[in-house]
């Protein structure tokens, strides 16, 4: 019997087959999740992919890392990378009072002239996500994080459907380079299908959107994150140039985007050509007024959306005039957020429940019967502290209005008039802390556990916050962690991370050989630290990182600051007689210094002189001061990479001595430093006339400034 015709293709034609296939559902893609118009039912785009896995099933040679496949291929990670942006991911200016949008446009206007366009758009809200894509490629995609470095969540982003794996190059030539800044949401419908899922499981519910898309964005699977359903808005155009570096970013100052882009409407208009889904409510203005109507026919149609927005964005249109404005350290001067008033509904308090925070301050909580609020459930909210309960009159039992303050934190407006109804007692702060025992203390309004480094409520909190970034950089060690050392009994007080053993961890629920040895290895590069990130990770009321900075800068070692007093306290930029008060009386408890003393058996402190000598500064009304720091008034502007430190490091080095490292060039700035794959500060500081150094030009500064540049 003669055997039948083998049909089957061979490679070259399953080849051109597999280029067809791709393309089309590209196409579809585009058609579905851009422009929101089909052209094919889901059954016969379902045939057209499958026929494309079963081809690439055959031949696995033949399948690309961008094929619509693909797009679920991760392997699950041991954590995420730190990544820096290609350009700062910065927080907008915000206000819901309509004076200040007027403020923000009449600023504008006596900047810029009477004529000013705006671009308007919904302020979704969900997690900021940075995409790269070199030649047209998907090849790296970071959250916001820190607004210059962020986690990598690649292959979590791949799994996202609204995220072309390659950009389409047809209408609009796409550059070797481009970061795009888009917002990843979760869809009403799909998030509550997921709580409802998470509650069947016997887990903790998300509270609201915004939260669930960031957590499948961070989960460790990308299985997990495909499982999730996300969507995605792209919105701005950080970064373009050629492939292999950033060599237009917007935070220089006139650059032209890909294709002579000028407007940002323009900017929408090219990301929509590429593939990205562009929300389709954007829309033109020229006025306050017009800018009030339209944030007035968002709020009304918000509840119908189906995706959670809190507020509306406007952005000045032509790009050229935004670099006449500029940026401050936290945010563009040429946009601004117009938010939506806070959400409100009634609901009743069954008990209200001290709660211990980070820094030890007691919050009195409300315990309520569930309540919906703008579609997120709300069980618990803030009564902010004890005056705040007196003044209120809230007691259990009590009906009260509840509203998300920004759309995402619950707390007790008001209570609800029952003439009827007979009260419970007033609430009282109790007397010990609920977690610790430890007697309480008032600080102005506010109640505080005063045990800082051994009340168990505390440890967690702290163990983050001393991990952080700002402070300790410990890679590896988050909540979830600290929360499994506290509760196996492995960290009672900071001391003992710096104990922690590879093979302990590895008996741990979660840790494998690998990460252990990861960890541990992170604790001790994290045991060799600066003065300034020291003093932020220990949590000292009232301190923040720049405060925490100041404080190193002036006094130089710990030692000095530990024996410093309030007057001395005072004389430090930022630092008021409040902030002094607790500052030193940090320092003074008997625990506290017991802790410290621990850590620094630990710990190896990079200290540096103090820019002015604490024991003879303001000695008398007459004292002069003592000599500035070497940099001081100085402005350093960082592009490209350097052999001898990271570009962080090098801005920290600086402002260690004195100067200032802004993100941007200006005519104000005094040098930029060009590195190794530079962008294009160095051309723009050639162009208005600003000093540039190479690496070794900004090292030989260094050293005639009296700095010791690091060992590179």
């Amino acid at each position: 019997m003669a055997r039948p015709p083998d049909r089957s293709p061979d490679r070259a034609t399953a080849a051109a087959r597999i280029a067809k296939l791709s393309s089309e559902i590209r196409h579809h893609d585009y058609r579905y999740y851009v422009l929101d118009a089909p052209e094919i039912a889901d059954e016969q785009y379902d045939r057209l992919f499958h026929e494309l896995e079963a081809l690439e099933e055959r031949f696995p040679e033949l399948r690309t890392p961008d094929s619509p496949t693909q797009r679920v291929a991760g392997q699950p990670v041991a954590s995420f990378p730190t990544v820096e942006h290609a350009a700062p991911m910065l927080s907008l200016d915000s206000d819901q009072d309509v004076a200040a949008l007027q403020r923000f446009d009449e600023r504008l206007r006596k900047a810029l002239g009477e004529r000013v366009s705006y671009v308007l758009e919904p302020k979704l809200d969900g997690a900021s996500i940075e995409l790269v894509y070199e030649r047209g490629l998907l090849t790296r995609a970071s959250t916001r994080g820190d607004g210059r470095r962020g986690e990598g969540v690649t292959e979590n982003v791949r799994t996202i459907a609204a995220v072309p794996l390659r950009l389409r190059d047809g209408e609009r030539p796409v550059p070797d380079f481009v970061a795009v800044r888009g917002e990843v949401i979760m869809r009403a419908g799909a998030f509550e299908k997921l709580n409802e899922n998470l509650l069947a499981q016997g887990k903790e519910p998300f509270a609201n959107p915004r939260n669930a898309a960031a957590g499948a964005l961070r989960q460790l699977d990308p299985q997990i994150t495909a499982a999730r359903p996300l969507d995605l808005y792209a919105y701005d155009i950080l970064s373009w140039g050629p492939a292999g570096g950033a060599a237009g970013r917007r935070d220089s100052e006139d650059e032209r985007a890909p294709g002579e882009i000028a407007t940002q409407w323009e900017v929408l208009a090219a990301l929509r050509a590429w593939g990205l889904r562009v929300n389709g409510l954007v829309r033109r203005a020229g006025s306050s007024e017009e800018i009030l109507a339209y944030h007035g026919e968002l709020e009304r149609q918000r509840d119908d959306l189906g995706y959670e927005i809190d507020g509306v964005v406007i952005k000045l249109d032509e790009l050229a005039a935004r670099e006449a404005l500029g940026w401050t350290t936290r945010h563009p001067r040429w946009a601004f957020a117009f938010k939506f008033p806070p959400r409100k509904e009634v609901t009743r308090i069954l008990s209200i429940l001290p709660s211990v925070g980070r820094t030890g301050v007691v919050t009195p909580v409300a315990l309520m019967l569930p309540v919906e609020i703008g579609g997120v459930t709300v069980a618990r909210a803030t009564l902010h502290n004890r005056e705040e309960v007196a003044r209120k009159d809230v007691r259990e039992g009590d009906r009260v209005r509840v509203q998300r303050a920004g759309d995402v934190i619950p707390q007790v407006i008001e209570r609800i008039e029952e003439p009827e109804r007979e009260r419970a007692a007033p609430w009282r702060m109790p007397a010990e802390c609920p977690s610790c025992g430890t007697p309480l203390t008032e600080r102005g309004p506010f109640t505080v556990c005063p045990n800082s480094f051994e009340c168990p409520a505390q440890l967690v909190g702290r163990i983050v916050h001393f991990a952080s970034r700002g402070a300790l950089d410990i890679e590896g060690l988050g909540e979830e962690s600290a929360r499994l050392f506290a509760a196996q009994g492995l960290v009672r007080q900071l001391p003992d991370l710096f104990d922690l053993r590879a093979e302990q961890l590895a008996l741990l629920e979660g840790f494998a050989e690998k990460s252990s040895q990861k960890l541990v290895e992170a604790l001790g590069r994290a045991a060799h630290v600066e003065l300034a990130r020291f003093l932020y990770g220990l949590g000292i009321p009232e301190v923040g990182s720049a405060v925490a900075r100041d404080l190193a800068r002036h006094f130089g070692t710990l030692a000095a600051l530990r024996a410093a007093g309030e007057a001395e306290l005072e004389e430090v930029r930022g630092v008021g007689p409040r902030m002094a008060e607790q500052i030193a009386g940090f320092f003074r408890d008997p625990k506290n210094a017991t802790i410290l003393d621990q850590l620094l058996g630990k710990v190896e402190l990079i200290e540096s002189p103090p820019a002015r000598p604490p024991d003879t500064a303001a000695s008398s009304a007459e004292a002069a001061p003592g000599p500035a720091p070497p940099l001081a008034g100085l402005k350093f502007v960082f592009t490209g990479s350097l052999a001898s430190m990271s570009r962080r490091d090098a801005q920290a080095l600086v402002e260690s001595q004195g100067a200032r490292a802004p993100g941007s060039v200006s005519r104000a700035t005094d040098y930029v430093v060009v590195g190794e794959e530079a962008g294009s500060k160095g051309e723009k500081a050639k162009k208005l006339g600003v000093q540039t150094l190479d690496e070794a030009a900004f090292l030989d500064l260094l050293r005639g400034k009296g700095i010791t540049p690091p060992a590179g």
